[in-house]
């Protein structure tokens, strides 16, 4: 499990430098929150539970969780956001159901989903991606930012919409979007492909799971794009958002998932469906977190549905 996790850990880190070089260095600092707190709050509990905190460390996993949670924080929110995250996922998203292994849902989905309606502002702290390095504060500033806080009117004139938060309220789709949002959210999201294959060619992740949630919301966003009115384009939703991020890093959760051969596909391409359908006619612009743990928990009834049959006589 070890030499797994660390094997994720290594895939995100293309990723995460990109997501720094056009977000900033409040990337970084959120990152170092959520490990610390993961950290803390692990060996807390296995304080608790009188267990070695050393071997529950070991595993890395809980490192996965806090890395995943970071990269969903904006570079300017308060550090508690990250903290309260981080502290949410472990102990309710992890803990509440015996430990590593025995957890329903994805920790870092439930994390980032209590993030999100806990503090919907400040998860909005997101800079337009225009440029390599161009960020609107100093990386000391971002750090006093995300450690001491900036006044309202700042953080108003330095943040903007995220591609997906200009789709939902209504910015018209193409060469617009793509203008007003920047090519910067499109760095970051194919090097975490580039990361994801490289598991899958390690042989660390199942592919039914990326391909059945990948091709279902290209199916999907391609219906839709068809039909008359504005609608984007199919690529735009692959490269959008948390899609990537979650096809390869998060429902490929080996203990969240379904684990039959069939059921996978399945389950994938709920979790496509169900994102896109809620980017479309939810209230959140990304719906990944939550389809992800829709199809949580319905993994236990899609493996029953496709589990082996047993041969008789």
């Amino acid at each position: 499990m070890a030499a797994i996790m660390r094997q994720v850990l290594y895939a995100l880190v293309p990723g995460t430098l990109a997501l720094a070089w056009f977000q900033g260095v409040g990337v970084f600092v959120h990152l170092a929150v959520a490990l610390v707190t993961a950290v803390a709050v692990e060996a807390a509990v296995q304080w608790l539970r009188r267990r070695p905190a050393t071997a529950a460390l070991s595993d890395h996993s809980v490192l996965v969780t806090g890395w995943i949670l970071a990269l969903a924080v904006p570079p300017l929110a308060p550090w508690w956001v990250t903290a309260s995250a981080t502290l949410f996922a472990v102990l309710f998203g992890k803990h509440l159901y015996g430990g590593l292994g025995f957890n329903p849902f994805n920790p870092a989905m439930v994390g980032y989903v209590m993030a999100l309606i806990a503090f919907p502002r400040e998860m909005t702290f997101w800079f337009p991606a225009a440029a390599p390095g161009d960020w609107p504060v100093g990386a000391w500033e971002a750090v006093r930012g995300v450690l001491v806080g900036l006044d309202a009117p700042t953080l108003d004139a330095l943040t903007g919409a995220t591609p997906l938060d200009l789709l939902h309220t209504g910015a018209p789709p193409g060469g617009a979007l793509a203008v007003e949002s920047g090519p910067g959210w499109m760095v970051a999201p194919l090097l975490f492909l580039a990361g994801g294959l490289w598991l899958l060619r390690c042989r660390l992740i199942d592919f039914r799971i990326p391909a059945g949630m990948l091709g279902a919301m290209a199916l999907l966003a391609t219906l839709l794009w068809l039909l008359p009115g504005e609608q984007p384009d199919p690529l735009f939703h692959l490269l959008a958002g948390g899609t990537l991020l979650g096809a390869f890093f998060v429902a490929t959760d080996p203990v969240s998932a379904a684990t039959t051969a069939r059921g996978r596909w399945v389950y994938g391409a709920g979790i496509g469906a169900l994102a896109l359908l809620i980017r479309e006619f939810g209230g959140y612009p990304d719906g990944v977190a939550f389809a992800v743990l829709l199809m949580n928990g319905a993994a236990p009834f899609i493996d029953y549905c496709f589990r082996p049959r047993r041969a008789t006589g």
